[in-house]
């Protein structure tokens, strides 16, 4: 099978778990063939390089977000009214969307327009496609997509569509910035339209398109979907929609409103269209149906994580300091590590020996500026203590990273402590989490995004931004080393059974076996000797009748050259060489007595009108 593998940010490049889970899926499909086609999202990322490939990755094509590309294509006359249309159809769907309501979601109108508002819903969603594929269509046909998408006539479409009667009030209130800004977001955004990935040597030529996300990356598989009928999957572990809302909280309301539409409007989209929706967890999985997923469609796979680095710290517990609390992540406002030190404050308290390492570093200057905060206060609460006039004091509160020699690990920072504390705000999939899980250590989590389900009763829970709460559940695990002790076995073994790289990559294979054999075959596959390869189409396939497409495609994997020029031909019985009486059922056509023995007919040929009237067709067979 092979596999045509969107991701956005992430693989094949070095990034963090998003990139790390596709490596590990690719690399335990050796049977699969994988075509990679990735969107990079900054300079930064292309510099840093590619992870080494396996050998069943047999082509990666890359595109970028963050640089503008122009093909120098100017619209004529007739191009330009082309555009115009179908992009002042997209800018009149995004300010009709109604701000707070999820297109496609129920729940969402009251009770005197719930009769009207699925066929309304169906109208807009029918609308915002057809512009969508217009685009895409328009790209493919005439070019100079990226260009039309800064242009003047973009910005004045989407301000007549704000402008335009029945806009809701946030679009009608966007002054020209906002617009501006609102334009450059969107033509970001449809850059995936402009590609040239969407040919008979490209996507066309996958068995299936695997989207790693949802958002731009899953643009390609609606596409190949669109132009070559190619199935598509989507998995997702945090839904872009929500990335949205948490993100730029500087933004005019306006902006958030338009934009939360335009992602709205895509994600409803992707899912109608797509065959199956892996969501990550059932936080995700939520957020999916809110923004219209099928529930038919919907199978949580929880992500794969390697669990062989923490294996020595999961086999000795009794190793951790049964003093020391211990936060691994990565340093941000939304982690909440302010209340985590009053929390840590009020346990020291109850505990005066209790010490807490906090291992992880920033990732952006907001990350560092937070850091230095922390440090500052974690110094106010705590003054360093000395044992004696004479000695040298030390705060109770470290703050470490990964890579030294103290820490050479996140497996060794695990071990360190005998409680691991989270204590976010906002959290999708705590993989944190389940890594202590693996290496057997008991933990104290905020009861937000999929922590509940990642930790099921292995832990303990208690709300966000309350210290009390957190500082209480510490205490009481620290005081009680046998409840530690069970429930961190209990952790490990629920993180070995449900979390691991094997039952992800198991989860996988499934779906897209699956996928494939409720799929029409779209092209007969050769192997090396030029005959077909077995399964590689669905059994109707091989049913003389109109179940196959006319315009087969023979696909040589390796094999000879000259399997492409003859047809892929298949021995198709006459039912007029049997013995059976006139007149019955299953009997021969009387009017086909001199057809002479059974003849090889090309598949290609099935369809054709005359072809179909000289091959007769035994009863029920459609």
């Amino acid at each position: 099978m092979r596999i045509g593998l969107l991701t956005e940010g992430g693989y094949p490049y070095v990034s963090g778990e998003a990139g790390l889970w596709c490596d590990r899926l690719v690399c335990g499909l050796g049977q699969h063939e994988f075509d990679v086609y990735a969107l990079t999202r900054s300079e930064r990322q292309e510099a840093r390089g590619w992870v080494p490939l396996p050998p069943q990755v047999s082509r990666v094509r890359t595109a970028s977000l963050w640089d503008a590309e122009d093909d120098g294509v100017v619209y004529g006359r007739r191009a330009r009214r082309r555009f115009a249309e179908h992009y002042g159809e997209l800018a009149a769907t995004l300010s009709a969307t109604v701000p707070g309501q999820v297109p496609g979601a129920a729940g969402t109108v009251s009770r005197a327009d719930s009769e009207a508002a699925p066929d309304q819903s169906a109208l807009e969603a029918d609308r915002f496609a057809n512009a969508l594929y217009g685009l895409a269509e328009l790209a493919r046909d005439e070019g100079g997509l990226p260009r039309a998408l800064r242009s003047e006539t973009a910005v004045r479409a989407l301000e007549r569509a704000c402008r335009a009667p029945g806009a809701h009030r946030l679009a009608r209130e966007a002054r020209v910035p906002d617009l501006l800004t609102v334009a450059a977001r969107l033509e970001r955004a449809l850059r995936p339209l402009s590609l040239d990935w969407y040919e008979d040597d490209g996507l066309g030529a996958v068995d299936l398109c695997h989207a790693a996300s949802g958002g731009t990356a899953a643009l390609p598989g609606l596409l190949a979907r669109h132009f070559c009928e190619v199935p598509l999957l989507v998995t997702e572990y945090g839904v872009r929609l929500r990335a949205h809302y948490l993100r730029d909280p500087d933004s005019s309301p306006s902006i958030r409103a338009l934009l939360a539409a335009f992602h709205g409007r895509l994600a409803a989209e992707t899912y109608r269209r797509a065959a199956l929706i892996t969501p990550g967890n059932a936080h995700a999985r939520r957020w999916q149906e809110r923004c219209g997923a099928d529930r038919a469609k919907l199978r949580t796979v929880h992500p794969g994580m390697d669990a062989t680095p923490f294996a020595e710290a999961g086999e000795s517990p009794e190793c951790a300091d049964p003093r020391t609390l211990v936060w691994v992540g990565r340093v941000e406002p939304a982690k909440d590590l302010v209340s985590l030190l009053h929390a840590f404050a009020e346990i020291r308290k109850e505990e005066p020996g209790a010490r807490l390492r906090i291992v992880g570093g920033p990732a952006d200057p907001e990350g560092a500026a937070y850091l230095a905060h922390c440090k500052g206060l974690a110094a106010q609460l705590f003054p360093d203590e000395a044992d004696g006039p004479h000695a040298v004091g030390s705060n109770p509160v470290s703050f470490e990273e990964t890579g030294g020699p103290e820490l050479p690990s996140r497996a060794d920072a695990y071990a360190s402590g005998a409680l691991v504390v989270l204590s976010s705000v906002v959290e999708g999939f705590p993989a944190g989490l389940v890594e202590a899980m693996f290496c057997g250590r008991a933990t104290v989590s905020t009861d937000v995004g999929a922590v509940v389900e990642a930790i099921g009763g292995t832990g303990l829970v208690v709300p966000p931004r309350n210290p009390r709460a957190l500082a209480e559940a510490c205490v009481a695990l620290l005081r009680d080393p046998e409840r530690r002790a069970r429930l961190g076995a209990a952790a490990r073994a629920r993180a070995l059974e449900l979390f691991t790289v094997e039952q992800n990559v198991a989860a996988f294979h499934g779906i897209y076996l699956d996928i494939l054999s409720r799929t029409p075959a779209r092209r007969v596959v050769l192997d090396e000797t030029g005959e077909p390869v077995p399964f590689s189409a669905p059994a109707e396939g091989h049913v003389p009748g109109r179940w196959t497409e006319s315009t087969a495609r023979a696909a040589v994997r390796g094999g000879p050259g000259w399997a492409t020029d003859a047809p892929v031909r298949a021995t198709v019985r006459d039912p007029a060489s049997e013995k059976t009486p006139a007149g019955t059922a299953g009997g021969p056509n009387p009017d086909a007595s001199d057809m002479g023995p059974p003849a090889a007919v090309p598949l290609t040929a099935i369809d054709e009108p005359s072809a179909m009237a000289s091959v007769p067709v035994t009863e029920g067979v459609r």
